[in-house]
């Protein structure tokens, strides 16, 4: 007797396997599971596993002016005043920009070596510098840049706040202290800027009067020993005084002389008495020649003299003048200084505050369970509306 004829016929469903209820759980929900479960997974063993530990630096500064006004009162107002906060926005906002700058990449590259620090090898491949599918030029470096280190304004304390990222403590620490110093020679730069811009000008008109009154000085000394003369004013009064003693003793002479020619007209002295007049008559004239009447004469020397002199004078002036406004320059630049003052500085941190491991992995199953149903009610409505065949 054949065995094979004894047993019952199988079935073509007996022969085949049942699938588990967890298989037929797992094919019920396989795109929730492959859309929702598996991301939050992976980002509990990355966050759980790999991800490195971020350390935050922190430091807070103002900027404030020498010359702001105190103020006794303890009102809001004054308090704001004499913090500097007002005065110092405008440069607060320029060292705020310039750290989140290329600039002061560059710097942080030379010193205290950024490139190295944040591309070390016991950081996690997607923490560390260069990025996966990422450059490693200096835009793709500043890119990263941007994301570690932040510079903004807290308007409660009006301080302005630098915070840094990296992957020791030290290293947090370092970026931030050599930032702070960075944007204290920022402020001196623009000190020394301002100094120069608003003193260069008073500078040059100082220089150029100067050069001025030298060339004034110079042409009325060079007048002077071309003409023979020191002062042709007090000169040609000098010569007119002679000449008007002259004219006196002339008269008196000419009146002695009348009164002889009259009383005595024998007299033996009136020979020499006529000789003596017609003498001081010619001293006279010479005298007079001197002053005026010639092309040598002081009078004909006076005008250019006067020119000389008028502009001498001019050119002194206008050099005080240059003075004084660069006096007034410099008081005005040194009135317009600012400076640094940390509020706050750098802290060495003892605990990582980044990654928040557990907040992320809520996030990243929450976007996912979110796209999940959006693309299912986009699924469903399709479905609804298609035609049937």
């Amino acid at each position: 007797m054949n065995v094979q004829t004894s047993l019952p016929a199988l079935t073509e469903a007996e022969e085949k396997p049942r699938p588990s209820a967890l298989a037929n759980w797992v094919k019920k929900r396989f795109w929730f599971i492959l859309c929702v479960i598996v991301p939050t997974l992976l980002a509990a063993v990355y966050y759980g596993l790999f991800a490195s530990d971020i350390y935050i630096s922190e430091s807070r500064f103002v900027i404030k002016s020498p010359d702001q006004k105190r103020s006794s009162s303890s009102t809001l107002a004054n308090l704001i005043q004499t913090t500097g906060l007002s005065g110092g926005q405008e440069q607060t906002n320029e060292v705020m920009a310039y750290v989140q700058s290329r600039d002061a990449l560059k710097a942080l590259e030379e010193n205290p070596g950024l490139r190295d620090r944040v591309s070390a090898h016991y950081a996690d491949f997607l923490a560390r510098f260069p990025r996966p599918f990422g450059g490693d030029s200096f835009e793709d470096l500043y890119k990263y840049y941007g994301k570690m280190v932040s510079a903004r304004l807290d308007t409660e304390t009006g301080t302005a706040v630098i915070t840094t990222k990296a992957f020791t403590p030290q290293d947090a620490y370092q970026i931030n202290q050599r930032l702070l110093g960075l944007s204290e020679d920022l402020v001196n730069r623009l000190n020394a800027r301002a100094q120069t811009k608003g003193i260069s000008e008073a500078q040059k008109q100082v220089e150029l009067a100067t050069d001025r009154a030298n060339a004034a000085r110079i042409a009325l000394a060079e007048y002077r020993n071309a003409q023979e003369l020191i002062d042709p004013e007090k000169q040609a009064v000098g010569v007119i005084e002679i000449a008007n003693s002259m004219i006196a003793e002339k008269a008196a002479l000419q009146a002695q002389l009348d009164t002889m020619q009259r009383l005595t007209p024998q007299n033996p002295s009136i020979p020499a008495l006529r000789n003596r007049i017609g003498a001081i008559s010619a001293q006279i004239a010479s005298q007079d020649n001197r002053v005026v009447g010639t092309s040598t004469g002081i009078a004909s020397k006076l005008g250019g003299y006067e020119d000389l002199l008028v502009e001498q004078e001019f050119a002194t002036e206008s050099l005080n003048v240059a003075n004084a406004a660069l006096v007034q320059a410099r008081a005005e630049a040194q009135k317009q200084q600012f400076y640094l003052e940390r509020v706050v500085d750098p802290n060495l941190p003892d605990t990582p505050l980044l990654p928040k491991g557990l907040l992320n992995i809520l996030v990243v199953f929450a976007a996912a369970t979110c796209l999940y149903f959006i693309a299912w009610m986009f699924i469903v409505g399709i479905l609804e509306h298609a035609p049937e065949k």
